[in-house]
């Protein structure tokens, strides 16, 4: 029961990071790495507790990696481009 509560803090500490945090991309991509930690101990411990197949978790942590990954190219090409990471200086119209 413990796990549940601990799951329920990470993805809303995350929850909060990307709320308030937003300005920089590598604060949000951190923010939806712990929403998705928090997810997948929630749906661990979920699957353990009911004896259900658990193999839900490794397909989810597959699409979580290559989320980051994903997120972490985005953000190498954003500062090779602009010089950082600051989300306002990044305009939609420029090419």
């Amino acid at each position: 029961m413990l796990f549940f509560f601990v799951s329920a803090i990470i993805f809303f500490g995350g929850l909060l990071v990307v709320c308030y945090k937003y300005n920089y991309l590598l604060m949000l991509l951190l923010g939806l790495e712990y929403i998705s930690l928090g997810l997948f101990i929630y749906v661990f411990f979920y699957f353990s507790f009911f004896d259900l197949e658990i193999y839900f978790s490794v397909i989810f942590l597959t699409f979580v990696v290559c989320e980051g990954a994903l997120g972490l190219s985005i953000l190498v090409s954003l500062v090779r481009m602009y010089g950082n990471d600051f989300l306002q200086s990044i305009s939609i119209l420029q090419c």
